[in-house]
């Protein structure tokens, strides 16, 4: 067997505020034929995602920080190029946790191994609206939610790899959809995937054009906020909730990288008079939906009510620069680094 390098990122420095580029650093490993129960794994797509900021803090957390100078790890798809394993044969796809890597020797449970299915579905699409992002929408939208059929829905970040899939799960289901983005081009994205209301926070003008527009859309108000972003949405959805409205927690993008502790909503006192439910949650806690979300999923694509954009880079060398673009906007739908 040939010898087998691979090029990765580690982490050089633990970001203040905003990540740079200098943070991170590119460097060759060798990647071992496998031992008994290993595979090896030539990775062809990896993904990128704002919860990697989390564990680039040197803080206790749901998952352990990134070490300096160990390799980063996050959702990837590759094919096995070599088994030791009777589960796994030469040319599998499979899923794992080992991106930021082109290649990998490990076995399957170290590494989050999942074999794919043969679905019709591009390799890219288990990175998104199919893999975590995908159930982080599902899960977090009808099990957190509790999503109804009459309810009106509030999504921020409604044309991102989790945010646009909300969008769509809820008109499926019947539900009225307000969608929250950045630009005509995003805002026009929501709105092809059947948004009913769209919202251009950029044009907004701050915390009050934001509950205008948003009190504009729903006069009668929100029964659902499914929060990517944070800060002024999260406060402009409890200003405009419903009683008993239910909010699900998924990320709050818009703090990520805020170097000093950020002030809450002023208006939380609503929460007791309005009966609100603010919950947030992790994916891994939903896993035992993967069954039900999967099959869901290739129905709806299969039939066309589920659609999804991916922004592509190409070349693990670019790598940083996707994860950077995730502060900047510069991603519509899914982010991904093409390796192969």
């Amino acid at each position: 067997m040939a010898k087998l390098t691979s090029t990765e990122w580690a982490l050089a420095h633990r970001p203040a505020g905003m990540p740079k580029t200098s943070d991170f650093q590119m460097k060759t490993v060798d990647v071992p034929a496998p031992a008994d129960g290993e595979i090896q794994v030539m990775n062809t797509w990896m993904s990128v995602d704002p919860y990697m900021r989390g564990r680039m803090y040197d803080r206790e957390s749901y998952v352990p920080p990134f070490q300096i100078g160990e390799t980063l790890q996050g959702g990837a798809v590759g094919r096995v190029s070599a088994s030791a394993n009777p589960d796994f044969k030469v040319g599998d796809l499979v899923s794992s946790m080992l991106g930021w890597r082109t290649a990998w020797t490990a076995k399957p449970a170290a590494a989050m191994v999942q074999k794919l299915p043969a679905t019709g579905l591009p390799e890219s699409a288990f990175l998104g609206v199919a893999g975590m992002p995908g159930l982080t929408a599902y899960a977090g939208l009808l099990r957190v939610a509790e999503l109804k059929p009459a309810d009106v829905v509030f999504v921020s970040g409604a044309a991102g790899a989790v945010g646009s899939t909300v969008v769509q799960i809820a008109k499926i289901k019947g539900a009225t959809v307000i969608g929250s983005a950045g630009g005509a081009d995003k805002c026009a994205l929501v709105k092809s995937l059947g948004a009913d209301h769209v919202i251009d926070y950029k044009q907004a003008g701050g915390l009050d054009g934001l509950i205008a527009a948003l009190k504009a859309a729903s006069p009668k108000g929100i029964d659902v906020y499914f929060d990517n972003v944070g800060g002024d949405h999260l406060t402009a959805a409890i200003e405009c909730a419903r009683p008993l409205a239910r909010f699900a927690l998924c990320g709050m993008i818009a703090q990520y990288n805020d170097t000093a502790p950020t002030t809450g909503p002023n208006n939380m006192i609503q929460l007791v008079g309005k009966q609100l439910k603010l919950q947030g949650f992790i994916v891994s806690t939903h896993a035992d939906m993967q069954p039900a979300f999967l099959a869901d999923m290739a129905k709806w694509i299969a039939s066309s009510q589920m659609k999804f954009e991916e922004t592509v880079m190409t070349g693990i060398e670019r790598a940083p620069e996707a994860f950077l673009g995730l502060f900047t906007g510069a991603n519509t739908g899914k982010m991904l680094v093409k390796l192969a």
